[in-house]
Order: C-alpha cells, then structure tokens, then sequence
C-alpha cells in the first residue's frame, strides 16, 4: 500500500515531526548536548519508522517535496543576507585570517572525500557527500546538494550526506576539547599573556547588542526574502546558460548578498538581520524535518564500509588541521587554542557545536573573548557562502 501525501499535508507532517524531535531532545540530554538538532532527530525517527513500514510490505509513504524546495531557497536567501563585506571588514584581520583557514578545510575535506570515493571506485559526488557537504556544511548543506548529486546518478548522496552530518555533529563535539586542552597544557598557555586587541572586543559588543526582535520588522524580513527569491530566480536562469551545475538556491543566495551591501553601503533601505535570520532558522527547521522524512536508509547497507573509512578520514583530518594549522596560524596562544577546540565542532559539525566547545573549554581555562567573536562572525555570516561556491565547483569538475 502506497501512501500518497500531497504538498500541504507533507509540510504539515514534516512540522509534526520536527516538534517531536523538540520533545525528544529536551528529553534525552546527550542529543542537547552534543547540539543534534530537533529536525534531524525526528526525521531520523521517521525514516526509521518507514523503512521498517516498507520493508514489512505494511506501507510506503510518498511525499510531495514541492515545499521543500522553497523552504531550502528561503534559507540560504536568508545566508546571502548575512554575506556583508561592512562586517567582515569590522572583524578585523583576525576574522579575515579565519576565514581563510575555513575555506582551506573545507576544500581538503572535498579532496580526501572524492580521493577516498576514487579508491572505493565509487561516484565522485558520493565522495562529495562525506567531504565539505555535511562536515562544514551541516544537514542544511546536505539537505540542498545531495539530491542534485543524487540527480547526477550518485544513487543514496541524500541519505550519505545525512549519516555523515549526524557523525560530524557527535565526533566534532568530542574532538574539540582533547584538542585545546592538549594545546593549553603543551606549551604552558594559562602562563602566557591572553590579553586581545580591544578593538576586537568592542567588535564583539557591536555586534552583540543589536540582537532584538522588532515585530513591524517581520513584514519588511519576508518581503526582502520574497524580492531575493524572485530576483535570484532570473540570476540562476543566466548561471545555468553557462552549461555548469549549480544549485537552485544559489540566484538568491546571490540576490541576497547584493541587496544587504548595498543597504550596507547607501543606508538607503533597511535589512532587518535578526529578524531574517529567524524566518531562515524556521524555513531551516521545515526544510531539515522534510529532508530526513524522505531518507532511503536501506541504500546505507552496500555503502556502509567505505562510508566509515571516509568518515575516519575525515575525523583525522579535522583533528590534524585544528592542531596543526588553525593553531598555529592564529597565533600560537591561548585564544588560538580555544579557537582550534571551537574550529573542530564548527568543521565537523555546526557553529552551535563550536560555541559548545568553547564554552567547555572556557569553563575549565578561563575566559576567551576573540575566539567568541571569532567563530561565530565567520560560521554564521560567511563559511555556508563560501562553501556552496567550493561545492559547486568540485561537482562541475567531477560531474
């Protein structure tokens, strides 16, 4: 029996689940812990539930995915507003050096992904599908590339990407710690000077006192992501004639990063931040509960073995950059070290996770201003930017 779900009660479902995996993560403290958020945990329920229903012969649900695909654009039409070359320029070298480091892992992690997928001699883009896409990227990233590498005949990139997303969440938030305590104890940290530029604290106190919902903001929030869909549409149209594959949120994306400029440069118009990144965390939220809902699990089973070993792959390589790189060319102190610790949640898994981190590490060394403006600044407003072009890029290459 095929159970045919239309647009609307496919979205209404996906917010049934999505409040169950609210229910079950206040319940069950490890997944708060460890930052698993509630979309993953009750869509992962659910995908659970109906690969057992199919493979009992008992029933097969099949879902109108129509409003999933606007929820994605709405979402990273929501990342693109936060792109703002004003903020990044406020952020200091610091905050630009970062940045460069992030994009650096996020290449090498799509490299050891489609090196490891050529030994296993599977599809390049399956290799994508455990490489920047879910490790830097998180679900979200996952939840918007997989079906197009799925689309290019990487049969189970969605379900790949989810798995490895999940992984990354748990491994960074246990990798952090370890690390920055290994780094802070080596070379005698806490006896050294942590003292910061206050410019960059008082970058961290601008940028925190403007986070205050105003409700007329709401309005003048979702048109300005309507315009930017709408806008960005026409954008992809053009990118497409070039005859590369590139997402079909990546024209809003776009249109979103030139309308906050130009607000940012002329102050001619008003973009609410706080207010747009709000309705991009519940389009989030929606797209992530509709994305895990439609997981093939029984697809995992003939890819399990090199899945793990590119999974190991790309634990070693989190842990190796943040000791040996993010910390050394940060500084070398103790803010970098506390950096390294955060770096490994926000590589392998989400910024929630690299605050996480942080805060543990803090809790036990003592306070640590930069790395607090740091991370945030750069997995917040710029890493999913930069990441998508990264991606986009390696999939036209190995298409």
């Amino acid at each position: 029996m095929v159970l045919q779900l239309d647009m609307i009660q496919s979205v209404a479902l996906a917010v049934v689940v999505l409040l169950l995996g609210q229910f079950i993560r206040k319940k069950a403290s490890f997944l708060e812990r460890f930052c698993i958020p509630a979309p993953v945990i009750g869509g992962l329920i659910f995908a659970i539930l109906a690969l057992i229903l199919k493979q009992t012969g008992i029933i097969e649900f099949q879902m109108d995915t129509t409003l999933q695909k606007v929820l994605m654009t709405a979402f990273f039409t929501t990342v693109g507003f936060t792109a703002s070359l004003k903020l990044l320029k406020k952020g200091g070298v610091q905050v630009f050096l970062f940045l460069i480091i992030a994009v650096v892992l996020v290449s090498l992690q799509n490299i050891v992904g489609v090196s490891l997928a050529k030994v296993f001699h599977l599809n390049s883009l399956l290799g994508l599908s455990t490489g920047s896409v879910p490790m830097t990227g998180g679900h979200g990233t996952s939840g918007a590339f997989a079906p197009l590498f799925e689309k290019a005949g990487a049969v189970g990139a969605t379900t790949v990407a989810m798995a490895s997303a999940t992984f990354g969440l748990i491994t960074g938030s246990m990798l952090g710690g370890p690390i920055a305590k290994r780094l802070i104890e080596k070379h005698n940290l806490l006896d050294k000077n942590m003292k910061k530029s206050e410019a960059t604290q008082e970058a961290a106190v601008t940028t925190e006192a403007t986070k205050e919902l105003i409700p007329g903001n709401f309005s003048l929030a979702a048109f300005q992501i309507i315009i930017a869909m709408g806008l960005g549409t026409i954008i992809s149209t053009l990118l497409q004639k070039t005859g590369m594959t590139f997402p079909p949120y990546i024209g809003a994306m776009f249109a979103a990063a030139i309308m906050r400029n130009i607000s940012d440069i002329t102050n001619a118009y008003k973009t609410p931040s706080v207010e747009i990144d709000l309705l991009g965390n519940i389009s989030l939220s929606l797209f992530l509960s509709m994305a895990l809902m439609g997981l093939k699990l029984w697809q995992l089973a003939d890819l399990a073995v090199p899945m793990i070993v590119m999974l190991i792959a790309q634990t070693v390589l989190m842990a190796a950059f943040a000791y040996f790189v993010t910390f050394n060319v940060m500084g070398r102190d103790y803010q970098a070290a506390v950096l390294a610790g955060g770096h490994c949640g926000f590589g392998m898994g989400a910024t929630p996770n690299a605050i996480a981190n942080m805060e543990a590490i803090s809790s036990n060394f003592g306070p640590a201003p930069a790395a607090f403006f740091i991370i945030p600044l750069v997995g917040s407003l710029f890493i999913d930017f930069f990441n998508a072009g990264i991606i986009t890029a390696f999939m036209n290459i190995f298409h």
